[in-house]
């Protein structure tokens, strides 16, 4: 099958469902052995008591049946007038949709549940607030061609699509995601991104990013997989996702097989909450893993969300059980109206200093901040050096202790 029968069936329906075009109805071939936690099993009976469990472990009725208005929001939370007033606007800073899966996770009658406010839209993302911009990272200053960021000098940030299976309200490309290109301006902007990285012999690593890449069927990613392996110069390719924790039923037995034949290959999971850590997404984890991708997480650190150190240090071992390295966590980019969701640097640098030392190295990620206008990401740490007094210098340990380490000048 070629890439254009790939892209372009004709369809009537809307642009963003060419992620489905080339996904036949339900298959009986879904493995039936996928698990299904308790909870998510109770929300099927409860709110798709006709549903199968091999309908629903597919990825393909997911993406279908996704939550993505009001009436059908109201049919399984309690709605408060907050998150009414959005979703009847019809306008916000960023589509609305949770996939049925996403939405067995959210709390039915509390606001504040972390799942909850994460993907329900709530009134105060529309307040725009001093230091907030669309692109606050300025990767529209480093966008050569479209879809494609060239930052940093050996790596390049590829934009395979705006589509996303559920919309986190803090995403910090909330400018682009769910605008539902069509097919052929799709296809002809990758076609520019691999001119552009082969054009460019100092690109080593490319990042495969959106939108989420792996929500596009498993012939569409392999293409641009296939692609990039031909440019000798591409040394490694990394995908960005969040599909293990919001629509874990996509790592189809399938898709591995097609991911082993690209490595080098890494995979960074984006990682909010522990309450995401359930039996489906250890699966996700586990089939990646066994299939030797490296997986490590990035975490956007939120209020009210995991800005304590008790729900992030679970957050983080739980992940490190699933074999996945906490790598990066984030301050919230200041994007449009997410004044709510961000935190003071004070209270991260408290988080970062509860985990380092206080549980496994491998636990602990980097503490960063994407600087606004391109800077890239800056680490912080919370002071250790001292300073020096005579020939030693003078270091802070996890606990407070001050020692002395010889280093004469």
């Amino acid at each position: 099958m070629s890439l254009e029968t790939i892209l372009f069936d004709e369809s009537e329906e809307p642009p963003d469902i060419y992620h489905l075009k080339v996904c036949p109805p339900i298959l009986p071939a879904v493995p039936a052995r996928f698990p299904i936690s308790s909870r998510t099993k109770a929300f099927r009976k409860r709110h798709f008591p006709s549903v199968a469990s091999a309908a629903w472990n597919d990825w393909r009725w997911q993406l279908r049946n996704r939550i993505t208005t009001l009436a059908q929001l109201e049919k399984i939370i309690t709605v408060t007038d907050s998150e009414r007033q959005v979703l009847q606007r019809h306008s916000s800073t960023l589509p609305f949709a949770i996939t049925p899966y996403y939405a067995s996770l959210v709390s039915s009658d509390n606001p504040q549940d972390p799942i909850r406010r994460a993907v329900v839209p709530v009134v105060s993302e529309l307040v725009v607030s001093s230091g907030e911009a669309h692109d606050p990272l300025g990767e529209e200053n480093h966008s050569p061609v479209p879809g494609l960021v060239h930052r940093y000098p050996d790596r390049a940030l590829f934009l395979t699509t705006d589509y996303c299976s559920n919309y986190c309200r803090y995403c910090t490309r909330s400018r682009l995601v769910g605008r539902s290109q069509d097919s052929p301006a799709i296809k002809e902007r990758w076609e520019k991104a691999f001119v552009y990285i082969a054009q460019h012999p100092e690109i080593r690593d490319v990042l495969l990013s959106g939108g989420d890449p792996l929500t596009l069927p498993d012939e569409m990613l392999e293409y641009i997989l296939k692609r990039l392996q031909t440019i000798k110069h591409v040394e490694m390719i990394r995908i960005g996702t969040k599909t293990p924790a919001v629509l874990p039923q996509r790592i189809t037995p399938q898709l591995i097989r097609m991911l082993k034949r690209y490595h080098p290959l890494w995979i960074s999971i984006h990682a909010m909450h522990p309450a995401e850590q359930t039996p489906e997404m250890a699966k996700a984890c586990e089939r990646l893993a066994n299939a030797g991708i490296p997986l490590g997480s990035q975490t956007v650190l939120l209020a009210g969300i995991n800005d304590d150190v008790v729900t992030m240090k679970k957050l983080m071992q739980g992940l490190v059980r699933m074999r996945v390295k906490p790598y990066y966590l984030y301050q919230c980019d200041p994007i449009i109206g997410s004044a709510h969701f961000r935190t003071s640097v004070a209270k991260g640098l408290e988080i970062y200093q509860g985990l380092r030392g206080h549980t496994t190295g491998y636990a602990v990620p980097t503490y960063v901040i994407d600087a606004p206008g391109g800077g890239g990401k800056i680490p912080l740490l919370p002071e250790t050096y001292l300073g020096r007094e005579g020939n030693d210098i003078l270091l802070r340990n996890y606990e407070g202790n001050i020692y002395r380490y010889p280093d004469p000048l």
